[in-house]
């Protein structure tokens, strides 16, 4: 629509630069908003370059302590993580980057918002949804969708191309063509030459992390992490004697600290919501950490059959927040019912952390609250009110079925059935 005002997800990158000079040419009014989430970006070139372009305003939003607070930290209490592996890195910032998204949309009464996010991937559905629970008036440009645009651009050598023939300035290049996405929690790598997923990720890739069998200081180290109701509250840095106390600082030096290891990399396969299978490698040194201490933690605090329910309910939150539900009913009902259930999970865990890896070592439960973990009665050394005799018969009933089975169908078929 001619002369319409469109608010722009913006990174200064390769795809964002060149769908900027596209939607000018198609004589949109283009507002830039480049949200702070804590990616080492040189914000002033990026405004500059974004001015340079063509932009009528760039606005750049710090939302770090947001972030951190309002989506990294609940991330952690919750023990959000994606098929085991994925920390959520990118699909945390999405709800977070939407909010100052439809702040500007609003300040400015813009009716459309604009993204670089591919057709093929997550991120067009999460800023998307987000979007729409924000301001569900609003209407949507998604180049890569456009079949104009996708004619024109087959992928990242075409843009490469459109982007040197405009005079746009982009530091991909043709022989390292992977695309990154970086915040305070992560950074990933994927497209280009991690699309075959059989190719070893180059050396050179690597920017949060150093090779922990190369650089990495052969000396481990130790931290202690403090949880009140899983959130972290403070953590102390036992060797420099240095205690942090506010999310931004804690999680700033857990990831110098766990990069200085080469903690948190992972190089993995995963399935998208959209239906595919991708390649990604990724970097998360603090929240890798932070995960480690609190999973342990939880195990050891809350009761057995809580921690089974709360394991469910993260796993369905883990996938609303990866398929870009972050704001539907369903995700702030789960999130509520796991808050009830991190009520009781207060104490410390002390980290150690080695080349490539860290592991709890220590756990102790916050002095205000009570503790699940009973000394004396899981001792060895003394009875401590546990009857021994009572387990023959909790034996016995658990015996029950298994019998039946054997005299149903015998012990030679039950034998065959577990080669």
């Amino acid at each position: 629509m001619t002369g319409a005002t469109v608010i722009l997800a913006y990174s200064g990158g390769l795809d964002t630069s060149c769908i900027l000079k596209w939607l000018l040419d198609q004589q949109y009014n283009v507002i830039c908003v480049l949200a702070d989430v804590g990616q080492k970006e040189d914000f002033v070139a990026a405004e500059k370059k974004a001015l340079n372009i063509g932009a009528n305003k760039v606005i750049v939003v710090d939302a770090k302590q947001s972030f951190v607070e309002d989506y990294i930290w609940p991330a952690i209490q919750m023990g959000l993580i994606y098929e085991e592996r994925y920390l959520l890195g990118t699909s945390l910032a999405r709800p977070c980057i939407s909010v100052a998204l439809m702040e500007v949309a609003r300040q400015y009464d813009a009716k459309y918002l604009a993204h670089g996010a591919t057709g093929k991937g997550n991120d067009q559905v999460r800023f998307e949804l987000c979007a729409y629970a924000l301001k569900p008036d609003l209407k949507i440009i998604a180049p890569w969708r456009d079949v104009e645009f996708c004619r024109r651009f087959q992928g990242r050598q075409d843009l490469i191309a459109y982007a040197q023939a405009n005079g746009i300035e982009v530091s991909a290049k043709p022989s390292t063509p992977w695309s990154t996405d970086a915040n305070i929690l992560h950074i990933s790598y994927e497209s280009g030459v991690l699309e075959d997923p059989n190719t070893v990720a180059p050396a050179s890739l690597y920017e949060m992390t150093v090779d922990p069998l190369v650089q990495a200081p052969r000396q481990p180290v130790r931290v202690v992490i403090h949880f009140e109701h899983g959130l972290p509250t403070i953590v102390e840095d036992l060797s420099g004697k240095r205690d942090y106390r506010t999310p931004l600082e804690m999680l700033k030096f857990l990831n110098d600290v766990g990069g200085s290891y080469g903690i948190g990399r992972i190089d993995i396969v995963e399935n998208r919501y959209v239906g595919l299978k991708s390649r990604g490698v990724y970097e998360t040194p603090g929240g890798t950490i932070l995960y480690t201490a609190h999973q342990d933690l939880e195990v050891f605090a809350l009761d057995r059959e809580v921690l089974r329910t709360k394991q469910v309910l993260r796993d369905r939150m883990t996938d609303y927040v990866y398929n870009g539900f972050w704001f539907s009913p369903e995700a702030i009902y789960a999130q509520r019912c796991i808050e009830l259930a991190e009520q009781k999970v207060n104490g410390q865990v002390t980290i150690e952390l080695a080349p490539g890896y860290c592991r709890a070592i220590a756990r102790k439960a916050s002095e205000a609250g009570g503790s699940l973990y009973n000394e004396q009665l899981v001792s060895m050394d003394v009875h401590g009110g546990y009857v021994p005799q009572d387990a023959g018969g909790f034996i016995a009933i658990n015996a029950v079925r298994i019998r039946e089975h054997v005299r149903a169908f015998g012990p030679y078929e039950v034998a065959k059935q577990t080669k």
